[in-house]
């Protein structure tokens, strides 16, 4: 089934024209409610980057409140967030208070007179972050057709990172301009810089970036050589090893922002 069969058209339509301009957004769905309450089970909302509710409905403003701060914390961490807009009496029949999250659930304060229960799904739509694969090898032409299938957004240049889209860059230059490429790299905001050469190679090259100004953070910051230590032979294998080091670095950041 797809989003478009889930959803409104003004929704589907809406999702589309942020994920066509990489921007971030959030789906929020009621999911239960109990007691009086304006929008019942299933209704649904797109929110933006700020918690703004773009297209659809969640009922006043008594949970609106409560969805924005669930919205730009699952955009923040990439996760999913369930938060439940509760009268404060119930709250502490629950023995909780706004704020509080248990089994996964963030307990909101629903001030407005209706005095219901809404619990609220909320789902982030992330860009798919940049790989910048620099160069023009073997390794370069392979880890460009192989990062795709894992949802990376690939090109060729470093640019200016956006704060949802994290940038990795990988230099794979091969003797082909690898000072030049890696200034370029260490020039922009990214995430994650990795060098295709050896550690003797690297070395040398450090030494004339530190000679050119770069802070030796930034340089030390660069991982070389580029990937696992697979036993990688092939530039397709070599391609493999480096796009595990990507998803093992991206996953690992997103698990310590969610704790």
């Amino acid at each position: 089934m797809t989003p478009s069969e889930i959803l409104s058209t003004d929704l589907a339509e809406a999702a589309q024209a942020l994920r066509d301009k990489d921007e971030p957004f959030a789906f929020a769905t009621i999911v239960r409610t109990a007691g009086s309450t304006a929008a019942k089970p299933g209704a649904k909302a797109l929110l933006s980057a700020d918690g703004t509710i773009l297209q659809g409905w969640l009922g006043g403003g008594c949970t609106r409140g409560a969805v924005k701060r669930a919205a730009l914390q699952a955009l923040q961490n990439g996760t999913p967030q369930l938060v439940s807009v509760a009268p404060e009496d119930l709250l502490a029949e629950k023995g909780v208070v706004a704020g509080d999250k248990v089994d996964g659930t963030r307990f909101a304060r629903n001030g407005c007179p209706s005095r219901g229960t809404v619990d609220i799904f909320i789902e982030p739509c992330l860009p798919s972050p940049q790989l910048v694969v620099m160069g023009a090898s073997p390794v370069a032409q392979a880890l460009s057709a192989l990062a795709p299938q894992f949802h990376w957004s690939v090109s060729s240049t470093p640019g200016q990172d956006k704060p949802h889209q994290p940038c990795f860059v990988v230099v794979a230059t091969q003797g082909q301009g690898d000072l030049e490429a890696l200034k370029a790299a260490l020039s922009v905001q990214t995430t994650y810089v990795a060098f295709v050469g050896s550690r003797r190679k690297y070395a040398s090259l450090a030494e004339k970036l530190a000679t050119a100004g770069f802070e030796q953070s930034a340089i030390d910051r660069i991982q070389a050589p580029a990937g696992l230590d697979l036993g990688a032979v092939t530039p397709e294998e070599i391609a493999l090893s480096i796009l595990a080091q990507l998803v093992q670095d991206r996953r690992a950041a997103v698990k310590q922002t969610d704790a």
